[in-house]
């Protein structure tokens, strides 16, 4: 299915529900494609476990970050020269 960007604009819960149900969407801007919606539950099977998806934990491992409020702290205190 193909929608222009100011169908997006004004009718974006209709293209949600497409998508919802499984309908691939190619946004167009002057008459060429310009993005894609595409269902998450075809790219990554939802239904599997964390450990399947990519970006989940991607971080899980690493030392430095286990303790996340004090790794921000570290973040903000900033450089001393």
């Amino acid at each position: 299915m193909e929608v222009t960007t100011k169908e997006l604009r004004v009718k974006p819960g209709r293209i949600i529900n497409e998508v919802t149900n499984g309908q691939e969407i190619t946004i167009t801007y002057r008459g060429k494609a310009l993005a894609r919606i595409v269902p998450i539950k075809e790219r990554w099977n939802i239904e599997d476990e964390e450990d399947s998806q990519p970006l989940f934990g991607m971080w899980k491992d690493d030392e430095e970050k286990k303790d996340v409020n004090e790794y921000v702290r570290n973040l903000r205190k900033g450089r001393k020269f």
